[in-house]
């Protein structure tokens, strides 16, 4: 016969044996939200609101997605770094938490979350107005050198000013040869480059590609390692001889600390739903470069591009 000792040594292993991995067994009891921590409609809600389409599929859960603007991402991004790490708030982390720091901005770093993957890039390009005097990049970049052009895209510091920025240092420029104007965005930059405000838009070529589409601007680059699926016939800038590039990434994060289970559930279910032909096609249609590395190597890109970004700031001046 079974002694008590022994029946309840076999009760406790077995709550031990459930206790190991209790979060997994329930993960997700209910809904899940993606805070966003820029405008509904602009590139980052695009992505994410298209990704989640097969991430509630994958988690078994509805998805929602709040947008959470202002204070240049500052907002948005604190709230995903300070909610609970229990997997039922994530974000889309964009390239900003790798500077956030290093501009004086906010104490955010990508130690501030829980990095999943990222889902997709957007590489920077180079577009004109229509009427502008340069038909080639060569062109643009010798008239650049000499000084008197601007260039606008984003906010001191961001994406589209490291993207002008670098491109001058790497021709033989100073950083602060093309004036940067501080825009709220693409739309806004590039209404100015068409009324003849800037000279150029340094922005996602995507976000040009109506009005380029309607003749009322050029795009002359794009500063990716290989053209673009979507701009077949723009060449990148290292066919023009300027070795350089800078890609715009957007991702899936959560606040530092989840529990290895729950994050490997999340990286699973994303990585599943990135996948999907409805959410690469949805993605690819847009001019979005889809793209899953997944967390241990997101954790040691983000390492090395806030590394750069870093350099890039504090020749710019802007570093604190």
């Amino acid at each position: 016969m079974t002694s008590f000792k022994t029946q309840i040594a076999a009760v406790m292993a077995g709550v031990l044996a459930l206790g190991t991995s209790p979060a997994l067994a329930d993960y997700p009891e209910r809904p899940v939200t993606i805070i966003v921590p820029w405008g509904a409609g602009g590139g980052t809600d695009t992505i994410i609101r298209l990704f989640s389409i097969g991430f509630e599929e994958a988690m078994g859960q509805p998805i929602n997605v709040v947008n959470r603007t202002g204070g240049s991402g500052v907002v948005g991004h604190s709230a995903i770094a300070n909610a609970t790490p229990d997997g039922y708030t994530l974000g889309a982390c964009t390239s900003e938490i790798t500077y956030f720091e290093t501009i004086g901005l906010a104490p955010i770093t990508p130690a501030s979350f829980d990095l999943i993957s990222r889902l997709a890039v957007i590489p920077a390009g180079v577009t004109v107005a229509a009427d502008s005097p340069y038909n080639s990049l060569e062109e643009l970049i010798a008239a650049a050198k000499k000084g008197g052009l601007s260039s606008s895209g984003s906010g001191l510091g961001g994406p589209w000013h490291m993207a002008i920025a670098g491109m001058m240092k790497q021709v033989g420029g100073d950083v602060n040869t093309v004036q940067f104007i501080p825009s709220q965005g693409g739309a806004p930059a590039l209404q100015d480059l068409v009324a003849g405000g800037i000279s150029m838009f340094t922005g996602s070529p995507i976000e040009a590609r109506a009005l380029a589409d309607a003749g009322e601007v050029k795009i002359l680059g794009i500063m990716s390692d290989e053209r673009s699926p979507a701009f077949p016939d723009v060449p990148t800038l290292k066919e023009s001889g300027v070795d350089w590039s800078l890609t715009n990434w957007f991702s899936l994060c959560a606040p530092a600390g989840l529990p290895e289970d729950v994050k490997a559930r999340i990286e699973a279910a994303a990585e599943q739903a990135h996948g999907s032909a409805e959410v690469q096609e949805a993605l690819a249609q847009r001019g979005i470069t889809p793209l899953f590395d997944g967390s241990e190597a997101f954790s040691s890109y983000a390492a090395a591009f806030a590394n750069d970004a870093a350099g890039l700031l504090t020749d710019l001046g802007l570093a604190q």
